[in-house]
């Protein structure tokens, strides 16, 4: 399930750690969470979705691998997109 582009926009302008970043980690994270956000209320409504629910999972390390580097690298920012997005760790 794709996210919607102005969703998508929106979330890029608000991570985006300078002009034109799109691949940062803290975007990369923002956008992973908000499909994952997506995917977890559709699996809520179909609950046999297999294929869905293992795209899920390979989202969910995706992200938690992205945190990581991000913590290893720079400590600070890792904070500010936790804070940001509201996970735990």
């Amino acid at each position: 399930m794709p996210l919607d582009p102005k969703i998508k926009q929106k979330i890029i302008k608000e991570f985006a750690t300078k002009s034109g970043d799109t691949g940062s980690p803290e975007v990369q994270v923002a956008l992973l969470t908000e499909q994952v956000k997506n995917l977890t209320d559709h699996l809520k409504e179909h609950p046999h979705d297999i294929h869905s629910r293992r795209g899920l999972l390979s989202m969910v390390n995706k992200r938690r691998r992205l945190l990581q580097y991000l913590f290893k690298k720079d400590n600070e920012r890792y904070k500010v997109v936790i804070e940001k997005l509201g996970l735990s760790k």
